[in-house]
């Protein structure tokens, strides 16, 4: 079933032409329970692997218990641990990728563990032309230890949407951020916010105006525990793009107004998490790309 994001309540780069250059497109992922097959998008879903291609391995110190073992304090095991299926993604289903020549498919992988110093999980990307894919991983290897079984997705469809977006408000200069917090600066535009947001009305930009919840491609980043940083490419210096939002819930009380059509009347609490992922107590983990060169490293941060 596709999904629907509803109009946004008015135009705000009409009230605010200052916004127009900095709208971007942004592909909603929209996760729901199924049974994804390797030829498609999808979160926690298996991968289009190749049959002979190593599996990516983290390689930071973990330690688990075989129970196979008869000794119980023998049955401890220490190595590196199998990265698990976060996201396969195809270029057809999510424009905002930018992949090397000849490939269409972006997988995202990542140890269900959170490894100091930054206390997050390792991610891997690989990009791959499906089309060279023949035979393929049925059984992946298991992912022997799982600090937190938030970070094992549900296996999920996808229906992408592309929306746009405008920057979140931490992300604009003070000047702009006074101005959307003075509703005398909306009438003047010839728009209003919603009453229940006439006190604060730059938290009405914020909550139904500019970022959309959830999974999803491109657009911009969700910023809060820090002011918003520019992430810089460790192999060249280049300002680095968002590449994939994993947040903790798909809506929450604030962002209602971003509920599809399709999953309103459904919508009570307890349904907003599909995939069931949380980051660390409830965060987004962004995942940036070199503009210069999908080659080049990625970057990761929590927000």
């Amino acid at each position: 079933m596709s999904r629907t994001t509803p109009p946004r309540p008015f135009d705000v780069a009409a009230a605010f032409p200052r916004l127009v250059p900095l709208a971007r497109t942004a592909t909603r992922l929209h996760p729901r329970p199924g049974s994804p097959t390797p030829y498609e998008s999808s979160v926690g879903g298996p991968l289009l692997w190749p049959a002979g291609e190593p599996w990516p391995y983290c390689q930071e110190e973990h330690e688990w218990h075989d129970g196979r073992v008869d000794d119980w304090l023998a049955g401890f095991q220490q190595g590196p641990n199998a990265m698990l299926p976060v996201a396969q993604l195809y270029v057809r289903d999510a424009p905002q990728l930018r992949p090397p020549a000849g490939a269409d498919l972006l997988q995202v992988l990542w140890c269900p563990c959170e490894h100091p110093p930054e206390y997050k999980p390792p991610t891997a990307l690989v990009w791959r032309s499906s089309t060279e894919v023949a035979d393929i991983v049925t059984t992946p290897p298991k992912t022997q230890e799982v600090e937190y079984e938030d970070y094992v997705p549900a296996p999920c469809v996808l229906a992408p949407e592309q929306i746009t977006e405008y920057p979140g408000l931490l992300a604009l200069d003070k000047d702009f951020q006074g101005r959307l917090a003075d509703r005398g600066e909306w009438l003047a535009s010839g728009s209003d916010v919603d009453a229940a947001y006439a006190a604060y009305p730059d938290s009405f930009y914020s909550d139904e105006l500019s970022l959309a919840p959830g999974w999803k491609v491109g657009g911009w980043p969700p910023w809060g525990l820090t002011d918003p940083v520019v992430r810089h490419c460790a192999a060249c210096g280049a300002g680095m793009d968002p590449l994939l939002t994993v947040p903790s819930s798909e809506w929450d009380s604030s962002t209602r107004g971003w509920i599809p059509y399709e999953d309103r009347a459904d919508a009570a609490p307890g349904t907003e998490n599909p995939p069931g992922v949380v980051i660390s107590r409830g965060n987004h983990l962004q995942l940036y790309v070199c503009p210069a060169s999908p080659d080049h490293p990625h970057a990761t941060l929590i927000q």
